[in-house]
């Protein structure tokens, strides 16, 4: 037998297995099976949870199985939010036994390591941040807390104490706190674009939008910081901010996995679409695994709460179905076709839907159907020919409709928004220069590439040229996948970039050879193609090929303000 401890961390809160903070382990193992080691860690995680006197608390498993063969599972507790890092030691000394038992080695002396625990959590107690965490419940107002600073409401209604200076609860002017309107966007493909677009459309309504996602945290049109904020962190710093009317954030499969998320009330969620991407991290080694993970997001709607949901994605509605969600949450759904049943299921029993009719966005609620905008007004739409931007506006339709924002502020916020490097960067920018085009996207997985050459198809040219590259964890299967899309279009030329960065593992020019195998798989010519060094290589390179006429179609994934920049200046 073997047995791996891969990973072990707190689960701040809601998460992929419970509603609830706590701490995860992820394990793998050979030479045994799934149940007997979840009922072995079953046993041992209750002995030392009521040893430590945590009898209210609750234990979750979920099994898989990893390419390489072996089996693993991830198992969860929940705890007290003041005692999450004492937590993953309670959770990590269950596995020791575990291992110890099933392996018939010495078992770790359970008298011991109870009197370590009971230190480790009597040294992070902190019962002043479970007095403000129940009162706060009491007062019906949403409650924040990481490692420095705990806070009440959110936006301009939010209250904050340092973590370890909290005040009694009864001297708290509880009236004075409130929350602000808050929505959730996540999906595989279009969560920063939405985020961006929703945040144009609350401006319209005359609203101070706070947002988060991969690129920034942002507060109107202030920066407040770059990087990626599409985590708990994030969500907890913009929500603190006192200038937020309306928040929207970008919630990402990876905060969702390492952390949960970092809110616990929500009255909206936006699910954009789910494809393969990332897979094999903790244990979410299938589309089906990823879309559950997704789903995460209705954990945190209150009961009145709307889940906005792609009608599209069959995926998504298969577990929909599965899970029963409709009896569960109030779902607005979105689809390109009117015909969709879900969306005509939506129309005759008085739900909420978002569809197209005679090239119109329209919004259905109890039987009524609500022009918003004709396709060809939007100009992320690219007069309709941008099919994956049109989903994104039928999505944050649906999202804003939820939040109680007036069909014509949606309709002027979505005609508001260019998909330009300033609103939108390195999402479908579409350049113009001497007669030529550069589309310039950051897809980086087979869907999101999809939708990107789809839109390349729909475009008018007299030659076209094709630049992609990859990052080294990604299978070759996915690597090809995207190169055989790449070659759909039948490019008359196509670059291919190095990531010398981004190798994660693999030798030096391994990911470049599985493209250009794949390229002549596909039978185009191997003089159209072109390798270079970089990113920035690749780009030049196009420039100086292209002619009037042409249409570039650009995959950034490295070097992106410094390429926009510069074709922004042609």
């Amino acid at each position: 037998m073997q047995f791996f401890l891969d990973d072990s961390r707190r689960l701040t809160g809601p998460n992929l297995l419970s509603d609830r903070p706590g701490a995860v382990i992820d394990v793998l193992f050979a030479g045994v099976d799934h149940a007997t080691v979840i009922h072995c860690w079953q046993r041992h995680i209750r002995r030392y949870m009521d040893a430590v006197e945590w009898h209210n608390e609750s234990s979750y498993t979920r099994c898989f199985a990893n390419p390489d063969g072996r089996l693993g599972a991830t198992l969860a507790i929940t705890a007290p939010i003041d005692v999450l890092y004492a937590a993953t030691e309670v959770n990590e000394a269950a596995w020791a036994a575990v291992t110890a038992e099933l392996s018939l080695t010495r078992t770790p002396d359970f008298s011991a390591q109870l009197a370590q625990l009971q230190q480790m959590i009597a040294d992070e107690a902190n019962p002043a941040l479970l007095r403000l965490q129940d009162a706060a419940a009491r007062h019906s107002q949403p409650f924040l807390s990481d490692d420095d600073e705990v806070s009440a409401g959110y936006g301009g209604g939010a209250v904050s104490w340092p973590v370890n200076n909290i005040p009694e609860v009864d001297s708290i002017d509880w009236p004075t706190i409130s929350a602000i309107p808050l929505a959730l966007i996540t999906g595989t493909n279009g969560k920063s674009t939405s985020v961006r677009l929703a945040a144009s459309v609350v401006e319209v309504a005359g609203k101070k939008a706070g947002t988060t996602s991969t690129d920034f945290i942002k507060v109107g049109h202030r920066v407040l910081d770059t990087g990626d904020y599409s985590g708990p962190g994030g969500a907890r710093t913009l929500l603190r901010h006192p200038d937020v009317d309306i928040a929207m954030l970008e919630v990402a499969r990876g905060g969702i996995l390492r952390r949960g998320l970092g809110v616990q009330h929500a009255d909206a969620a936006l699910i954009t679409n789910v494809a393969s991407d990332h897979l094999g991290e903790y244990g979410i080694n299938t589309v089906p695994d990823l879309i559950e993970t997704k789903f995460v997001v209705r954990r945190a709607l209150s009961a009145d709460g709307i889940l906005v949901l792609n009608a599209d994605d069959a995926g998504m509605v298969n577990y929909v179905e599965q899970q029963q969600l409709a009896s569960l949450h109030s779902l607005c759904w979105f689809s390109e076709s009117m015909e969709n049943p879900l969306i005509q299921s939506q129309l005759d029993n008085g739900g909420r839907a978002v569809t197209i009719n005679q090239n119109k966005i329209i919004l259905i609620n109890n039987g009524q159907c609500t022009d918003i905008a004709d396709l060809t007004d939007i100009p992320i739409t690219l007069n309709g020919a941008a099919r994956h931007n049109v989903q994104n506006c039928l999505g944050v339709a649906g999202l804003c409709a939820a939040l109680g924002i007036t069909p014509q502020a949606i309709a002027e916020g979505l005609k508001a928004f260019s998909s330009n490097p300033d609103a939108n960067p390195g999402r479908g920018n579409l350049f113009s220069f001497d007669g030529r085009q550069a589309l310039v996207d950051f897809a980086h997985n087979e869907h999101g590439y999809s939708a990107m050459a789809e839109t390349v198809g729909n475009l008018p040219a007299k030659r076209r040229l094709v630049m992609l590259a990859q990052a080294g964890d990604r299978s070759d299967e996915d690597i090809r996948a995207m190169t055989a899309v790449a070659c759909r279009l039948k490019p008359d030329k196509i670059i291919i970039c190095s990531l010398t960065d981004y190798l994660r593992g693999r030798p030096e020019g391994e990911v470049e050879a599985v493209i250009r195998d794949e390229i002549l798989h596909q039978n185009l010519p191997v003089e159209c193609i072109y390798q270079a060094a970089s990113t920035w290589d690749g780009v030049q390179h196009a420039l100086q090929w292209s002619q009037p006429g042409d249409l570039l179609f650009l995959q950034v994934l490295t070097d992106r303000q410094r390429i926009l920049s510069h074709i922004s200046s042609l």
